[in-house]
């Protein structure tokens, strides 16, 4: 499995210019940063109704997106030091990961991926299977870890420091690295947690190791985020945990994969219950219906990659990757094949 030490990580060139999030007309969009909407751009927005005050509206939202992202790197070290430097942590354990934190039945399901006689038909018997194909529910954590969490990132948002938010998606998620969580939790959790479950279950996508992620928190509450709009990930597998609290509603829904024609009609649901993780394929297409009325809903989402499978394609342009580089794990893309090209 690949170490991590001392490894650059890049973002590909189109992260500057793909995968542009409106809400108000649930569509992702291209922009080259050129201060102007190209023409298809323009009347697929007017397709959807758009008025000219809501094209210009558009165009305003992705000049500021492509302003932040082009900004990322050093927002990212500027938050993390300040978190660091002023945020007072309410539960100081939990940023040290320890098997106490996990499910029992969890802690068996990793014991038995590592070992020498693990088969995928005797790891699939140990999960819940699901109403879709190679999506899996697992029992992750304790029902007090989740508790835990959820107050800890609550008495984050309620600090001073300034927050990043996840992507264009989630508006109420909180970056978990930003946070104070890779070094000591979540880059433990993938190495020796998930990745022996992940290289038996999809070692298509786990190729020579998962060697980078993204873990962030997403809110669904009365008045901010209800939902989340059809979508693949930005990883080759995802782990998706609910942490409560009390909600009615938001299950997750799958489709086909993102190489496959869109068929909303046909998608199946997932039921996601408290300490519960459900395990996908990043390009697998899902979305998360809608919690009802005062309901409230935190999941922790983390994006894991596998430099050796998407060094050969970025899965948001379908090209080679360009690498620019990033800050920390980037988008997971290493110097093993792709060429770098200029950020203009």
């Amino acid at each position: 499995m690949m170490a991590v030490v001392n490894r650059k990580f890049y973002v590909c060139r189109c992260f500057f210019t793909h995968n542009y999030f409106v809400e108000k007309f649930n569509l992702h969009l291209t922009y080259d940063g050129t201060g102007k909407l190209e023409p298809t751009t323009e009347q697929i927005l007017l397709d959807r109704g758009a008025s000219d005050e809501d094209v210009a509206g558009v165009l305003l939202t992705l000049r500021r997106e492509r302003e932040r992202r082009e900004n990322l790197g050093g927002k990212i070290t500027d938050r993390t030091l300040q978190v660091s430097q002023q945020y007072v942590k309410l539960h100081p354990y939990l940023y040290k990961i320890k098997d106490e934190f996990f499910s029992p039945k969890f802690l068996e399901i990793v014991e038995y991926s590592k070992s020498d006689e693990a088969n995928q038909s005797k790891l699939i018997s140990m999960l819940s299977k699901t109403k879709c194909d190679h999506v899996w529910s697992l029992p992750v954590f304790t029902d007090k870890f989740c508790d835990d969490f959820v107050e800890e990132i609550t008495n984050f948002e309620k600090s001073i420091c300034e927050k990043g938010r996840p992507n264009t998606m989630n508006n109420y998620g909180i970056l978990l690295n930003e946070l104070g969580f890779d070094e000591l939790f979540f880059n433990e959790f993938r190495r020796k947690y998930i990745s022996p479950v992940v290289k038996i279950l999809y070692p298509e996508w786990f190729g020579l190791g998962l060697d980078s992620h993204k873990v962030f928190t997403v809110k669904y509450k009365h008045g901010e985020d209800l939902g989340l709009a059809y979508h693949y990930d930005n990883a080759e597998v995802t782990l998706n945990v609910c942490l409560g609290k009390q909600f009615e509603g938001g299950e997750l829904y799958f489709g086909g994969m993102r190489t496959e024609p869109i068929d909303l009609l046909h998608t199946k649901p997932v039921l996601h219950n408290k300490s519960y993780g459900i395990l996908h394929r990043g390009q697998h297409l899902h979305g998360a219906m809608g919690i009802d009325g005062t309901s409230e809903r935190h999941n922790i989402i983390m994006w894991m990659r596998s430099s050796s499978v998407r060094n050969k394609l970025c899965p948001m342009c379908d090209d080679e990757p360009q690498l620019v580089v990033q800050s920390g794990f980037g988008d997971g893309f290493t110097q093993d094949g792709p060429r770098f090209c200029a950020l203009t």
